[in-house]
């Protein structure tokens, strides 16, 4: 649904956009990508004014400097002779050898007792899909019909986890022959679901059965900001419930991927993302649990590239906001079961 999104009215009564922030963020690199001469990493008020000046960063900054003078058959041929992934286009396969040997230097650091370099035990992909029209009105409230989660273990880098269920919409519960066709969603799965709230309470019993926010530390991802500071901002008010501690901040993908490889917002769409990486879209495209997915697989990919993804947005009394790199980095709160409003 991620096109589809992107379509909707901006001005909605129940969101209020932070454009100036938004702008701002645009500009401001992936907080703590090793420093080369491209970038210089992003500190937190919370880190030590010479967390950079140990010697093991100027290793990977002349490192970087030679990597980055180096041409696309260079590095095709360095990436096979350490047995990388070389699919991708130039500046992918820059960053992926960039962090091959980030990672070795980092390693070879921690064992002396030196800096290392994690964020999240794990990340948790949410990407819903929402009643429709095909020409959405500007009044038009779009209820949540799939939610989803995909769980990635940042260590072992890959999918452990997943969580799929129908929503029953309440305002507008006859489903638009459009937004059958575009989800994949029929009639008889949502008026076989359950209502939000209890959907929403299978979700949060879901994040305490893997411990997150209390044994580890994780974060919520989403492409885009959409689903976090509209679909569930509205969902929420809809269904008389306060929105979620845990989903009140998130990685939004896209701002990780256009700063880590250096591209416009214009290639920041899922298909896009997947295409630059020299991967292929896997499922039903607009499937919640599909996409998520596959908006996972980009995350492995940019962690494996060395990206270190952290939250860079965030909902405050129904605004978005950006959450600037040099914030303190902090893990989703504990879960739990959503408090009325009444």
């Amino acid at each position: 649904m991620d096109e589809h999104k992107e379509n909707i009215h901006a001005e909605d009564v129940n969101v209020k956009m932070s454009n100036t922030r938004e702008k701002a963020e645009k500009a401001k690199p992936c907080s703590r990508i090793c420093p080369d001469e491209e970038s210089a990493p992003q500190e937190s008020p919370s880190q030590s004014n010479s967390d950079f000046s140990h010697p093991v960063y100027k290793e990977i900054a002349l490192a970087n400097g030679h990597i980055n003078r180096m041409s696309k058959e260079e590095l095709r041929i360095k990436l096979a002779e350490l047995q990388l992934d070389t699919r991708g286009v130039k500046d992918v396969m820059k960053k992926r050898l960039k962090s091959h040997y980030k990672k070795q230097k980092l390693l070879q650091s921690a064992s002396e007792g030196g800096p290392t370099d994690t964020y999240y035990d794990y990340i948790c992909v949410v990407d819903f899909e929402a009643t429709c029209e095909e020409d959405n009105p500007s009044d038009f409230h779009h209820e949540i019909i799939e939610f989803p989660m995909v769980l990635i273990n940042t260590h072992t880098l890959e999918i452990v986890d997943s969580f799929q269920a129908y929503v029953k919409p309440e305002l507008n519960p006859q489903l638009s022959d459009f937004c059958v066709k575009l989800t994949g969603i029929t009639q008889k799965m949502v008026d076989e679901a359950e209502l939000f709230p209890a959907v929403l309470q299978r979700v949060v019993a879901w994040l305490q059965e893997r411990e997150l926010g209390t044994t580890y530390k994780y974060a919520i991802l989403t492409d885009g900001a959409w689903d976090m500071s509209k679909f569930l901002n509205i969902q929420c008010r809809l269904s008389r419930i306060r929105y979620p501690q845990f989903a009140k901040k998130w990685i939004n993908i896209r701002k990780s991927y256009g700063n880590f490889y250096k591209v416009p917002r214009t290639q920041t769409k899922l298909s896009t993302m997947l295409e630059k990486l020299g991967l292929k879209y896997e499922g039903r495209p607009h499937s919640g649990l599909d996409d998520s997915r596959n908006i996972a697989r980009i995350a492995l990919r940019m962690l494996q590239d060395g990206c270190q993804l952290r939250v860079n947005e965030r909902i405050h009394a129904g605004q978005l906001l950006s959450v600037p790199s040099s914030a303190p980095v902090e893990g989703a709160p504990a879960p739990h079961n959503p408090r009325s409003r009444d």
